[in-house]
């Protein structure tokens, strides 16, 4: 078979590899499609501390379970499944609490072993979530970039109430700005980014309004509104981004930081504590994927809007390329891999 491979930072390969063989707990999956996400691009140039080398990268995939190990049914040979990257122990603090998306020894397929840019992948059969057949195939491989959706949205709580700010129109904020509008109902949302096409998929997504992300201009703007936003969203990550947050946010506020920037921020305590404002980071998916998958089967969700490219595997090359120099054209990138 054949893997796409970062052998060192720097140094891209498609190998040829022999095709390996499912534990007793785990499955084989025939890989159909594979996301390409930011963090592939941080690997690929050495930038992710938690990777090791030589890496087969990928953590968005799915495709049909081929075989099966020795504990798991052999029914499971031919479903249509989509893989949750977590893989945690059960064992320790986060994982008693139902975050195992913060495991104290997390695994995550695709930077710690080996993922899903490949034409076979072995996965733990708990993390092989069954897909049904409405949906498409197209749509399956984007569960888990919508699952971080869930996850932040999960902590924030969004009623129908709210009027959300989301900083950030990549593929994370998207995500975010659907589940927002579509699966909780926000009264008003505003997205902001500085990248013009980027705001125009937002709109698609269903943001109420789009304003450039300037301090000046987001000010001016909820100032006419007459509302301060009451659940604000960062998935752009900028160092600036949170102390901004902070002044705009209503009393009472929530706000979500999706980003893993090392880049030191300063907040101010007055403006965080005499508003009363709530923090929340999150990472990968606590367990999201059913969830993400029957918001899709209800057709909650629209991932046609994020799919900008879809690529032969061989061109990955390209595709890296393009999803961190041509952010102004590129959403979603996947992979096709054959049938």
């Amino acid at each position: 078979m054949k893997s796409i491979v970062i052998s060192q930072p720097g140094v891209l390969e498609i190998q040829q590899r022999e095709m390996p063989q499912p534990a007793d707990d785990e499955v084989r999956v025939k890989v159909i499609y594979a996301g390409v996400c930011g963090s592939d691009v941080h690997i690929y140039h050495g930038h992710n501390p938690f990777a090791r080398y030589p890496r087969v990268i990928g953590h968005e995939f799915f495709g049909v379970i081929d075989q099966v190990g020795r504990d798991v049914m052999p029914s499971r040979i031919g479903q249509h499944v989509v893989i949750d990257p977590v893989v945690s122990c059960g064992q320790c603090y986060p994982c008693s609490v139902g975050r195992p998306n913060v495991c104290l020894n997390l695994q995550v397929i695709g930077v710690h072993r080996d993922g899903g840019f490949s034409e076979f992948a072995c996965v733990p059969a708990c993390n092989a979530h069954i897909v049904p057949e409405t949906i498409p195939a197209l749509h399956a491989a984007l569960v888990e970039p919508f699952s971080i959706a869930a996850n932040i949205t999960a902590q924030l709580k969004p009623t129908a109430q709210d009027v959300a700010l989301v900083y950030g129109a990549g593929p994370m904020g998207l995500a975010v700005i659907q589940v927002l509008k579509k699966v909780f109902g926000v009264a008003h949302l505003v997205a902001t980014d500085r990248i013009a096409s980027r705001l125009d998929r937002a709109i698609e997504c269903g943001a109420d309004q789009v304003v450039t992300n300037q301090d000046a201009y987001l000010l001016d703007y909820f100032q006419e509104y007459g509302r301060a936003p009451t659940l604000i969203v960062d998935a752009a990550c900028h160092p600036a981004i949170l102390q901004q947050a902070i002044e705009l946010a209503s009393p009472a506020g929530r706000i979500g930081i999706m980003g893993f920037s090392d880049v030191p921020c300063m907040i101010s305590q007055k403006d965080l504590t005499s508003k009363e404002l709530s923090i929340f980071s999150s990472r990968l998916n606590s367990a999201r994927f059913p969830q993400v998958i029957c918001w899709m089967g209800d057709g909650k969700l629209n991932p046609d809007v994020l799919i900008t490219h879809k690529l032969d595997f061989n061109q990955v090359g390209v595709a890296l390329h393009l999803f961190e120099n041509e952010p102004a054209e590129c959403c979603k990138i996947l992979l096709e891999f054959p049938g």
